[in-house]
Order: C-alpha cells, then sequence, then structure tokens
C-alpha cells in the first residue's frame, strides 16, 4: 500500500509550512508529497493567503530529493492547456522526473468569483476538461521534432512545437465521485483513478464503474492504479484521538466510516479491509494540522511497515 501525504495549504499555511511538511514526509519514508490546487480557504480566514500550487510545486522538486510531488487535483479552469503542458512539464525537470499531474473540472464557485476566474456550468467545464486531458497528454506525446496541433470547441492548437519534455511519461491523476463522465475519462486518460473522502460501498461502486469504462474502451482495468483520501486522524490515546477529531470538523458519522481514524492498529485493521473489498492499492493522507508532524512520524513507525 502507497501511503502519500495530502495537503490543503488554502486553509493557510505559508511555503516554509509546506516545505517543512514535504521534507518531513521525504524522511518518514512516505511515497508522495500532494497539495490541493485551491485560491480560496473553507470555513477559515486561510490566512495568510492561498499559494499557488505549481508555483509551490517547482519550488518544492528542487528543495527535496526523492519524494514524488503533484496535485489532487488541478482545476481545468485555472490555467489553458498549452501553458499548463509547460508549467507541469518544467516541474518535472526541475524535481528530476518526479511530478504527477491530478486535473479536474474545478468545483468551488466561490474562489472563481473571488479572484475572476470563469465559472462555467457543469457540462461545459467536464467538456473543457476533455480537451485539456487530450491537448497535454498529446503535448507531451509528440515526438521530439514533430508539432501538434489540435481544434476543438474550447481550445485551438496550431503548429505547437510541443516543447518542453518532461523527463518521462507523467501519471496523470483522474478522480471525483461523478458516475458517468469521469470513469470514462479515467479509463481514456489516467494512469490512476481516486475516489475522495468516500464510504467504502461507494468506493467499490465507483471502481466498478471505472473498471466497466475500461472494458468499453478495449483497455485492462489492472492497468489503472486505484486510490482513495482520506482524512489523517491517528493517536496512541484516546485524548490524542479525539483531539485530532476536533481539528478536522468532521462528523462522528463520517469520522467512523473512515478508515484512517483511530490507534494505529485500528487503521493497520481498517485499511487492509479497504484492500481486501476494493482493491485499492494506494491512499492519500489528508493532514488538515500542518503543525502536528508527530501524526507522520506515528503513521510511518507504526502503520506504514505493517502494510509493505
Amino acid at each position: 500500500m502507497d501511503l502519500r501525504i495530502f495537503t490543503e495549504p488554502q486553509q493557510g499555511a505559508t511555503y516554509a509550512d509546506l516545505l517543512r511538511v514535504a521534507r518531513t514526509a521525504e524522511d518518514a519514508g512516505f511515497d508522495a508529497f500532494f497539495r490541493s490546487d485551491h485560491y480560496l480557504a473553507m470555513g477559515v480566514s486561510g490566512e495568510p493567503g492561498p499559494t499557488d500550487a505549481w508555483t509551490t510545486l517547482s519550488a518544492l522538486a528542487v528543495q527535496t530529493e526523492r519524494i514524488k510531488l503533484g496535485t489532487l487535483v488541478t482545476s481545468a479552469t485555472f490555467r489553458l492547456p498549452g501553458p499548463l503542458a509547460i508549467t507541469v512539464a518544467q516541474a518535472d525537470q526541475m524535481s528530476g522526473g518526479r511530478i504527477e499531474l491530478g486535473l479536474g473540472t474545478g468545483w468551488f464557485e466561490a474562489e472563481h468569483t473571488g479572484y475572476g476566474i470563469p465559472f462555467p456550468p457543469l457540462a461545459e467545464r467536464f467538456d473543457r476538461l476533455t480537451e485539456q486531458l487530450e491537448i497535454i497528454t498529446g503535448l507531451w506525446g509528440t515526438p521530439a521534432g514533430q508539432t501538434y496541433s489540435f481544434s476543438g470547441k474550447y481550445y485551438t492548437l496550431v503548429d505547437s512545437p510541443a516543447l518542453p519534455k518532461p523527463t518521462r511519461p507523467i501519471p496523470v491523476i483522474i478522480g471525483g465521485r461523478g458516475t458517468k463522465r469521469t470513469p470514462a475519462l479515467a479509463a481514456r486518460f489516467a494512469d490512476e483513478f481516486n475516489v475522495p473522502f468516500a464510504p467504502l460501498d461507494m468506493v467499490v461502486e465507483r471502481y466498478r464503474r471505472v473498471a466497466q469504462a475500461c472494458q468499453d474502451a478495449g483497455r485492462d482495468p489492472a492497468e489503472l492504479t486505484l486510490s482513495g483520501a482520506q482524512t489523517l486522524v491517528i493517536g496512541t490515546t484516546d485524548a490524542d484521538i479525539a483531539r485530532r477529531s476536533a481539528v478536522t470538523g468532521h462528523t462522528e458519522e463520517q469520522l467512523a466510516a473512515n478508515p484512517v481514524v483511530g490507534s494505529p492498529a485500528r487503521i493497520v485493521d481498517q485499511i487492509g479491509h479497504w484492500r481486501e473489498q476494493t482493491g485499492i492499492t494506494r491512499l492519500y493522507l489528508q493532514v488538515l494540522d500542518l503543525t502536528d508532524l508527530e501524526q507522520l512520524e506515528l503513521v510511518a513507525a507504526e502503520v506504514a511497515p505493517q502494510l509493505s
């Protein structure tokens, strides 16, 4: 089971905070450090303010050595596909080949209106996401010395030199709870399919849908890495668990359905159960209190060794 650290810096974090968490995750042996791509906090002030996901990851690329880096997920509404392909490829070069790209439709309307970003209806956002995925993977996959052109409803590229190239094929992550278009896009473009913050029965059902979408597209479902994201709440005492649970703002029902809430032993058992029931092989552990690095060290010492 790959364990990855996932942060939500729009809730209030500086670059120094993120660097400290990324280096702690790297030193503790986690597979990857990921961050959200949001420009507005949810339910809090968000001070000192948002940090740009790809600016952050580019800096982390040169200030870490081993850990993989990526977004869960970049919003297709935020950036044009050509410049995004350049940005991600450059970050990958800077990291020596450790970048991964999660890409989605975007959903948080308030951050769009707050920063002057157009927010079209959902159907159009899915159409734009589809074109972006085709363009970005097309640019990266164009052989050196050749050009790339694309003519779509929303984007047109003419004789692009399709540069720069990433150091290797960058893994593309598509996720969400959508029942039709999301699985179809994952079957077509993704290396990994992620179902975030969902109960076990929903995860099973969404994995079934993406497997069917792969079969419908003539693709082997086994080619897709199946992943999930859950909020981490770990402690060796009831008091620690209660204190960290309070930080999340989740209800008791939500926490009870979460496989990474509780003692290390409970978390190991629950992850094993989820793996048996779903086939999941990767978990993103959402860390909301970026000052509480003890959580990461506890997972690394008492959970990760039992899941290898």
